[in-house]
């Protein structure tokens, strides 16, 4: 006799993957002079001086973003707000984790975590950047994002004293 399971196709431990699932996390990491605390603190609470609003903003030039309780926010000169994360792990000056869904809702959020390391030359920031599954488009929202985080970046690490590099 044959058992009444024994028509599915796939054993539970399969090896075989979904296409999200085979998105790997977008890992960035930058040094800036200075201690983890100043590191940490210009990440944070001084994003609204150096994050790209003018394209990686949902109002704009003009709006403010602000890690705000447990929330990172956008707040337009009109005074709409749009929520781009929460903080669900907040270790200041050490790390912090958060929802990311700037321009989305919280239904298509992927995952954003922040570590700061004490280096002899300053601080290493090290941003990495997944639960690509959670996106309303996996590939494409991985994809622009591996564009968008060493701009970002660039831009924090001016603001934070590091020199442009020449030739570029």
């Amino acid at each position: 006799m044959n058992s009444l399971f024994s028509h599915g196709s796939e054993p539970f431990g399969s090896d075989d993957k979904s296409p999200t699932e085979l998105l790997e996390p977008v890992v960035n990491t930058v040094v800036v002079p200075g201690n983890v605390a100043h590191a940490f603190a210009g990440f944070t609470d001084h994003t609204h001086l150096w994050w790209p609003l003018d394209t990686l903003g949902v109002y704009g030039a003009g709006s403010y973003v602000e890690f705000e309780e447990n929330l990172i926010l956008e707040t337009a000169d009109d005074g709409r707000t749009s929520i781009w994360g929460t903080l669900d792990d907040w270790q200041p000056p050490l790390s912090f984790h958060a929802t990311w869904h700037p321009g989305s809702t919280a239904l298509w959020s992927t995952e954003l975590r922040a570590a700061f390391r004490p280096l002899a030359a300053g601080t290493e920031v090290r941003i990495v950047h997944d639960g690509w599954e959670g996106a309303e488009n996996p590939a494409a929202t991985r994809a622009q994002y591996v564009a968008a985080w060493p701009l970002i970046l660039a831009r924090y690490c001016r603001f934070m004293g590091v020199p442009e590099a020449s030739g570029a």
